[in-house]
């Protein structure tokens, strides 16, 4: 790089703009939106979408409510000639779906893209120039007036086959290519030629798309061009205006929508932001954008991993796990105070009838778009107290006490430390059930129990024990359950010990939920130990859960 790249590289002239209103602007509906995943998106591919993956992302795109898809070049192959061909003659454009195919200004290329369009019943034929300084200077070496001429005389030759056509809904979608390049005040010149010779109507619809076909400014000089346009164009009311922004300084989204703000009716992009060089500006981002503003974006992801698994499988391409609202990833918190903060939001949710969705770092709901919750929290060594227990509550229904949440979380920045990876739900359960007795395998276990209530505060329980393999049956009293069972334990283990803390909770909603009991009790010595376990009815694992946490001071 060089250390004064101000000797190679020139800053984007921004023009002055006072009048502008866009910053003053919100987002109220979503905009037209047209899928071009199928040209612009397949123009760029390694591997250009054959016949059957191009029908497969057809569906796609039908699915999820798209009603633009820009379905190809025609006049550019054989290969997409025959699959506009394939479209029309088997009937696979729903009635409420209107086509588009592309088209530059050339008399040959047009000729060739109605052929392709016989029999279709709604199209938008989208004919493109090159119109910036640099593109008539280096590439064509023509004059304002002559790139003027090109496009007005495309306009026409568009126009008169549609005349031919009168069975097909036309609509004449033109973009000055490169338009964010140019000159202001030419752009709204050709685009007003180009749109006296097509004479606009409501039967005769008009888009002008204005593209940034290579990102070169900030999105705010972006909206300033797109308001400047809207304003001083003087047939607005008689066209569509579209965007259709790329990626290049990573800005596309921004422009996108800044340029709704600033007049723009219309969006031209792709799902995942596929496309040339950084891509198009992704359709999938800005819809949910508008969904979580609690905007209807007229499209449809309520299955987003299925949506990102035909688009990886058409396209070719992996997905990022970080990419908004679509990656494995974007749903999951694994920094500790992060996940505390969800948990917390869910636990406040959970008491609440119905409210807005206000949920720290998560600004949609994962469940919107078919994903779980299961994911949300996941644990390794940045984890803090409210990751594991989360995973507990989530895959077993299990509320761990506020103190065991913060040992368990020991034990398993302990273990996540050691290995250096995330610990799986699975791995996690396990480790919950060895540490707390769960398992079956300790010193002491249950084999049966009977109790007698002899007065209100006197309680008779007869123990049937395994003390070490060995089976013995006590007889204790207490003033409870647990009291009586600490007497017996106390006399038959020798173990001086007392019940700091006991919970428990029904690991379900219906009446024969299982019960899960969790108990901590501390010894002499100053040393505590937890024990928990779950039974069809509370005594038996408030019981389990007393000898789950004593057998830990047997030695």
């Amino acid at each position: 790089m060089l250390t004064n790249p101000e000797t190679k590289y020139r800053p984007f002239n921004a023009f002055p703009f006072p009048e502008r209103t866009w910053p003053n602007k919100t987002i109220t509906q979503a905009p037209i939106w047209c899928a071009v995943d199928m040209r612009d998106g397949n123009q760029s591919l390694i591997n250009p979408m054959d016949h059957d993956r191009k029908i497969k992302f057809f569906n796609l795109l039908i699915e999820c409510g798209f009603k633009q898809i820009e379905v190809g070049f025609p006049s550019a192959s054989d290969t997409e000639f025959n699959f506009v061909r394939h479209l029309i003659e088997n009937n696979l454009i729903p009635d409420d779906v209107t086509i588009q195919v592309l088209t530059a200004a050339r008399p040959e290329l047009i000729e060739r893209t109605f052929e392709a369009l016989k029999g279709a019943k709604k199209v938008v034929i989208h004919v493109y120039n090159a119109i910036a300084e640099i593109f008539r200077r280096i590439v064509f070496n023509k004059s304002q007036d002559e790139i003027i001429e090109m496009s007005c005389n495309a306009a026409q030759l568009v126009s008169d086959f549609c005349e031919k056509n009168p069975d097909t809904h036309w609509t004449f979608e033109y973009s000055p290519e490169n338009f964010s390049l140019a000159e202001m005040d030419f752009a709204i010149r050709i685009c007003e030629a180009v749109t006296n010779v097509w004479k606009p109507s409501e039967q005769r619809p008009m888009i002008i798309n204005l593209p940034s076909s290579v990102e070169s400014s900030t999105p705010n000089i972006f909206a300033d061009q797109i308001e400047y346009f809207c304003t001083h164009f003087t047939q607005r009311d008689k066209v569509c205006i579209s965007v259709h922004p790329h990626n290049d300084r990573g800005t596309a989204i921004a422009a996108a929508e800044l340029s709704l703000l600033a007049g723009a009716d219309r969006i031209e992009g792709c799902l995942l932001g596929n496309g040339e060089r950084t891509g198009n500006v992704d359709l999938i981002i800005l819809a949910l954008n508008l969904y979580s503003q609690g905007i209807n974006p007229n499209v449809d992801f309520h299955d987003i991993k299925h949506v990102a698994a035909v688009v990886k499988e058409c396209n070719e391409l992996p997905v990022h796990p970080r990419h908004p609202y679509v990656g494995d990833l974007v749903f999951s918190a694994f920094s500790g105070s992060h996940q505390d903060a969800i948990k917390k939001g869910f636990q406040t949710r959970q008491k609440q009838e119905h409210s807005y969705w206000e949920m720290p770092y998560l600004p949609i709901d994962p469940a919107d778009l078919g994903c779980s919750y299961e994911a949300v929290i996941r644990v390794n060594s940045q984890s803090g107290k409210s990751g594991s227990a989360w995973v507990l509550q989530q895959n077993h229904g299990i509320e761990l006490p506020p103190h065991l949440q913060r040992e368990f979380s020991n034990v398993i920045q302990e273990k996540t430390d050691q290995s250096g990876h995330e610990l799986t739900p699975a791995e996690i359960w396990s480790t919950f059930r060895e540490e707390y007795g769960l398992t079956g395998q300790n010193k002491l276990t249950l084999q049966e129990f009977n109790v007698e209530q002899n007065s209100p505060n006197n309680t008779k329980l007869k123990l049937a024990l395994n003390i070490d393999g060995k089976k013995t049956t006590m007889i204790g009293e207490g003033n409870g359950v647990l009291s009586a069972g600490t007497a017996i334990l106390k006399e038959k283990t020798q173990v001086d010990f007392r019940i700091e803390e006991y919970t428990e909770h029904t690991l379900g909603k219906s009446s024969d939920s299982r019960s899960i009991s969790y108990i901590k009790c501390s010894n002499k010595k100053g040393e505590s130990c937890w024990g928990v376990a779950i039974d069809n009815d509370i005594l038996g694992s408030s019981l389990k859960a007393l000898l789950n946490a004593v057998s830990k001071f047997i030695k």
